[in-house]
């Protein structure tokens, strides 16, 4: 039976603006980084696309390394797309990025014009797309000149392959300098995405401020450190945990101490009436500065529980000064 998307979808989820311009967010996005490669099972990631897009959630954010394999992810997003979630394109943000490792030899990573324009023509044929709402730089390449890299987002813009152009990781000096680069090219920077969660707060030591000053939406991506926040790692590293199998969280990152903080944080959470998972993405929703908070999820529950987070955003002065307190002990 053909999907059709649930008809109250736009009244269930809050939206944000970013900055003054016409790309409006849903606060909570779906990123496909885990679990919607071609090692995961598609009876598992496709109905996790349906339940989002059901909720609100129009906004799904890949990478052309994504996977595993690399690449995979956006194949099996394009396959999904083609087999009915496409019929609602004009109601989806669809982002991808280049930056990281994709193929052998010089031009398989950083910033190049060269790898940066292959990398988006890549993705759009996996995705079976003409174009994507946002193409991001994924991280500074300390080699190429940033006049480069910032040239070739305006370039893809300019020929129609991208709506908006996007950078991810930049610290605040470099991000200044990208927004000025592509405001004088015409191409503004609409997006900036960094890792940002309650373990996490570079983001809090300007950058935060320079997104602001420069009316620059900001997308926060593992808000839950990867899972740490939640209740997932208080009793051990359960089998099928990302610790258990993905090497982006070692279990040596799951020392006594953080679990000593991860159990508070998770009475405190309890106190709200919320699970951690929950409180971890309201901690971040309730500064407007955040767009959008950038989730993955390995089961439909998880979208279940961060759509839920956006109904609760308001901390007391006391509750916010407690979370402080635990995360500097």
């Amino acid at each position: 039976m053909a999907y059709v998307a649930h008809p109250e979808r736009y009244s269930r989820i809050g939206y944000r603006r970013c900055g003054n311009s016409g790309l409006v967010l849903p606060v909570i996005s779906l990123g496909l980084w885990h679990n919607f490669g071609h090692v995961d099972l598609r009876s598992n990631f496709e109905p996790m696309l349906y339940t989002a897009f059901d909720l609100g959630i129009i906004h799904f954010d890949l990478a052309n390394n994504y996977g595993p394999p690399p690449g995979s992810a956006e194949s099996n997003f394009g396959a999904i797309l083609k087999d009915g979630l496409g019929r609602y394109r004009d109601e989806m943000i669809i982002s991808t990025k280049a930056g990281f490792n994709m193929w052998e030899g010089p031009y398989g990573e950083w910033g190049s014009k060269k790898y940066l324009v292959a990398s988006l023509d890549q993705s759009l044929k996996r995705m079976g797309l003409e174009y994507v709402d946002i193409f991001y730089h994924h991280r500074p390449d300390p080699n190429t000149d940033l006049e480069e890299s910032m040239s070739t987002l305006d370039l893809v813009v300019r020929q129609g392959k991208a709506l908006y152009a996007g950078i991810s990781n930049y610290p605040p000096d470099q991000a200044q300098k990208a927004f000025d680069i592509l405001k004088r090219l015409g191409t503004p920077c609409v997006i900036h995405q960094p890792k940002y969660s309650m373990f996490e707060r570079t983001p809090e030591k300007g950058l935060l401020e320079t997104v602001q000053k420069n009316n620059v939406g900001c997308i926060a991506f593992s808000p839950l450190a990867q899972g740490l926040l939640t209740d997932k790692y208080l009793k051990g590293i359960p089998e099928q945990s990302r610790a258990a199998r993905n090497p982006s969280l070692k279990p040596d990152q799951i020392t006594p101490e953080v679990v000593k903080k991860i159990s508070k944080l998770n009475d405190l959470a309890k106190g709200r009436g919320q699970k951690l998972s929950e409180m971890a993405i309201s901690w971040l929703l309730r500064d407007q500065r955040i767009t959008s908070v950038l989730i993955g999820a390995s089961k439909v529950q998880h979208i279940h529980d961060a759509y839920n987070a956006h109904t609760k955003i308001e901390f007391s002065p006391e509750e916010l000064s407690a979370i402080d307190s635990i995360l500097n002990s």
